[in-house]
This record gives C-alpha cells, sequence and structure tokens, in this order.
C-alpha cells in the first residue's frame, strides 16, 4: 500500500510551515543584533561625550563642555531606552526559537510516518515477493 497522497500533503504543508517560521525567526534574530548594534554606537558616543567633557577641561571652552555633557546625556536616554527594546527583542526571539523548533518537530514527526508507512509497504513487499517464490517451488515439486 503505498504512502498517502493526504499524508505527503501534510508532510509538504508542515515543510512550508518550518520554512516561514525559520524565516521569522531570522527577522527577530536580525532586529536584535540590529538593536545591539545601535547599542553599541550609543555606549560609543556616550564615551565620546565624556572624552569631550574631558577636553575642555584642558581647554577651557565652554561650547566644548556643553556639546560634551548633552551629547553624554543624550547618549545615555538612548542606551536607557535601547536596554527595553533589546530585552523585548529578546523575549521575541526566544518565542520565535521555541514555535521553530516546535514546527520542526511536526515535520519531523510527518517525515517518521511516511517512512515507517514505506517500510512497511516494503516489507509486504518482500513477504509476497517470498510466497511467491515459495509458492512456485512448491509447484515444481
Amino acid at each position: 500500500m503505498p504512502v498517502s497522497h493526504a499524508l505527503k500533503r501534510l508532510v509538504r504543508i508542515r515543510e512550508l510551515e518550518e520554512e516561514r517560521s525559520r524565516l521569522v525567526l531570522e527577522s527577530a534574530v536580525a532586529e536584535r543584533d540590529r538593536l545591539n548594534h545601535a547599542l553599541d554606537l550609543a555606549s560609543h558616543r556616550e564615551r565620546n561625550g565624556r572624552a569631550l567633557i574631558a577636553l575642555s577641561a584642558h581647554s577651557g571652552e565652554l561650547c566644548d563642555r556643553l556639546a560634551g555633557l548633552e551629547e553624554a546625556r543624550f547618549a545615555h536616554r538612548v542606551r536607557e531606552l535601547l536596554f527595553g527594546r533589546i530585552e523585548a527583542a529578546e523575549l521575541e526571539v526566544s518565542e520565535q526559537r521555541e514555535s521553530y523548533l516546535c514546527t520542526r518537530i511536526k515535520r519531523r514527526q510527518a517525515e517518521t510516518l511516511i517512512e515507517e508507512a514505506e517500510r512497511k509497504d516494503a516489507q509486504q513487499c518482500v513477504r509476497r515477493d517470498q510466497q511467491d517464490l515459495d509458492e512456485w517451488f512448491r509447484s515444481r515439486i
């Protein structure tokens, strides 16, 4: 008995679901990485602001000091904002990874059903062939 078309269709649907889930996971990971990169840039910007403050202390330029203070303050606010967004992105990545693994398991289960049906079909074929050979041998005696 060959594998049913419905079972083959089920595997194909599971493959498509897995692919979609993988793409959503990759998108979530890319967003998290983009936010981490923005955090790195904000940290760098804050360091530059503090360096500008230190430089203005030596040069006595009030304008540089004010610019450095504002740069450091703004970068610090951006970093605080990004921490919350990164936390949410980490949660999203974890949920999408779990969803992906679940769809992957479902696909593998459907494939296992097909493999089992094919294995049983092959065993029945071997048994029929052996019975045919046995019958042929008996008829010759």
